[in-house]
């Protein structure tokens, strides 16, 4: 018979869908646990073993049977390694690699360096997103990979380049070339890409020398920042009931009135505010979907299981 920790799994995977593969008839009832998400979800270092499943929303959620994506590859190196945000879905993992060797073999791309994945369960991160919670979005640089094996030390401290001048709010003709805009298009052509956001300028850019192939442009999705990396999203997974997609992206290509409206946005002079803003609430262990805190019961306790036998 299963052990608590592992009932309480299978109950992170399964929900309430209740079926042969999912024998457990219920979770005993618990308090609600007003831990601040991000600080438990953080303190995970490795996941458990079980199937993989994207459960939630892309900004509220969690992942089950994460894997990592290897810090070196023949054509990627991953950065900032101390974060451990190297975890995602399997479909993640496999896009990764297949981008990275795709753009090097057939577009001639030195290779990707890649940022953020998710953490080792998901959830809330300590600092820099508010997605990144389900194991389906990863941030790639803009900078091509160099041609030798990056240090640790360079992997934390190496910038990337900024693809955008704030003052023009235009692309910065030194960094940026046709090198990228097909770095962009290899990456929207997969049918697994939900969105990928990059800055407004950076679409701009797209949109006047995209030709008449504009098809690919209706994925890429201006967003605030991004002027240094891309933001890949995709689609919810088969296997990942659970899954909370996005509303459908619209089926123009975005380069017209939208677009238009961001770069107001961007060049609106701030208002001042009357009185500060009050700080926003921090999201508790107990707002996000109950089997993302059944995971993390069942994480803390295999945690703890370790511990008392070492």
């Amino acid at each position: 018979m299963a052990d608590k920790a592992s009932s309480v799994l299978i109950i992170a995977i399964c929900g309430v869908a209740l079926t042969a593969a999912c024998p457990v008839a219920a979770e005993e009832a618990v308090a609600p646990d007003l831990r601040e998400a991000k600080k438990v979800f953080g303190a995970i270092k490795v996941p458990v073993k079980h199937p993989p499943q994207a459960i939630g929303q892309y900004d509220r959620g969690c992942i089950a049977g994460a894997q990592s994506l290897p810090v070196s590859g023949g054509s990627w190196q991953v950065m900032r390694l101390s974060r451990n945000r190297i975890w995602g879905h399997p479909l993640l993992v496999r896009y990764i690699s297949k981008l990275a060797a795709d753009v090097h073999r057939l577009d001639g791309w030195s290779g990707i360096l890649v940022g953020d994945m998710a953490q080792p369960i998901g959830g809330p991160l300590l600092g820099g997103h508010a997605s990144h919670q389900i194991g389906l979005d990863v941030d790639l640089w803009y900078t091509p990979m160099p041609a030798r094996a990056l240090s640790a030390d360079e992997r934390e401290k190496l910038s990337a380049d900024n693809m955008v001048d704030p003052a023009t709010l235009a692309v910065n003709m030194a960094v940026w070339t046709d090198a990228q805009v097909n770095l962009l298009r290899r990456a929207a052509s997969y049918p697994e890409v939900a969105r990928i956001f990059v800055h407004p300028a950076v679409k701009k850019a797209l949109c006047e020398t995209a030709g008449a192939d504009k098809g690919w442009l209706q994925k890429i999705r201006p967003w605030y920042k991004h002027d240094d990396h891309f933001h890949i999203r995709l689609n919810c997974p088969s296997d990942s009931p659970g899954c909370v997609p996005q509303a459908a992206i619209p089926p123009d290509d975005g380069c017209g009135q939208e677009l238009d409206d961001w770069f107001k946005k961007l060049r609106a002079v701030p208002k001042k505010p009357t009185k500060p803003p009050e700080p926003a609430k921090p999201m508790l262990v107990s707002d996000l979907p109950k089997e993302c805190q059944s995971l993390l019961r069942a994480t803390e306790q295999s945690v703890r299981g370790k511990a008392a036998t070492n």
